[in-house]
């Protein structure tokens, strides 16, 4: 085999590993395909045989360009400000077999991801390296440009900040958490506010991300009332629910007459729901393929 075929295909074998990672620094799914594309260009052009560890390699250059890439979009000012929340991945629902269980075992939920984004980009990089892909500090400290005691610092820091998406995402293994999201929709059909406000948090907050498209459309509320008198829109004629996994966990696509309108996720604690996402970006939503969960 040709030095640079057999290269492409060790490449290739890591491009599942690398996408992984590169997704969980940018909740993006275009920017992770970019900067794993981004990683091979650079591996085709470095001297190979100088390269003692390619899984450490790789997956120290895409924490690198993933870094650029934080810092490139925390510097836009221009951006629109508003509710922005992560791509979603979106799954079949489990048989509950030994594969599917380390699926989800393996997800990271939206909550989280809310969370990672509000950090800064040298305290999400070291954070997820580490505490997500096991990298030692003195390995993340020459991704991000710091030393190795303040790389530990950001990542502890981080650490205490993602401590908080997993009090609002703690509770409930996966039937309870199914059963949660059906009854959440079953009294939002039936108009029923209090069997709505029963199974939310006092302190539920829903954010909803229209998008450039539905701008008007994005928002953030909190407290179950309000939560719950938004819920009713889900009695209009026309609206199909259909179960997914959202991030590993119970979700569901929302279409209205057969045209998609939303993907929603859930977090979960104490058998109550603390938070609900909602995207309404039709742009993002174009990219899932709603016929394919209805099978």
């Amino acid at each position: 085999m040709h030095e640079h075929d057999r290269l492409a295909q060790q490449f290739e074998d890591f491009r599942p590993h690398l996408r992984t990672v590169a997704y969980r620094m940018l909740s993006s799914h275009a920017e992770a395909e970019d900067a794993v594309q981004e990683t091979w260009i650079r591996l085709s052009r470095s001297k190979t045989d100088e390269i003692e560890n390619l899984a450490a390699w790789l997956t120290t250059v895409i924490g690198r360009i993933c870094l650029n890439a934080l810092r490139s979009r925390a510097a836009r000012p221009e951006d629109p400000v508003g509710v922005r929340l992560p791509d979603p991945v979106v799954g079949h629902e489990p048989s509950h077999g030994p594969e599917d269980e380390a699926l989800l075992s393996d997800s990271v939920s939206l909550a989280l991801l809310i969370v990672l984004d509000a950090l800064a980009p040298a305290e999400r990089v070291a954070f997820v390296l580490h505490d997500m892909f096991h990298l030692t500090f003195d390995e993340i400290a020459t991704v991000i440009g710091r030393t190795t005691v303040a790389t530990r610092q950001l990542a502890s820091r981080a650490r205490r900040r993602v401590q908080g998406a997993h009090e609002v995402d703690s509770g409930g293994d996966f039937a309870t958490r199914r059963m949660l999201v059906d009854a959440f929709f079953a009294a939002a059909r039936n108009g029923d506010l209090d069997r709505l406000v029963a199974v939310l948090d006092p302190d539920v907050e829903l954010r909803a991300d229209g998008g450039l498209a539905l701008s008007s459309a994005s928002a953030e509320i909190h407290g179950a009332h309000l939560v719950s008198e938004r819920a009713a829109l889900f009695r209009q004629p026309g609206v199909t629910v259909t179960a997914v996994l959202v991030n590993g966990t119970p979700g569901v696509l929302v279409d209205r007459d057969g045209v998609p309108v939303s993907v929603m996720g859930f977090a979960v604690r104490q058998d109550r729901i603390t938070q609900i996402q909602i995207l309404l970006d039709p742009e993002r939503l174009a990219a899932i393929d709603f016929e394919a969960f209805k099978a």
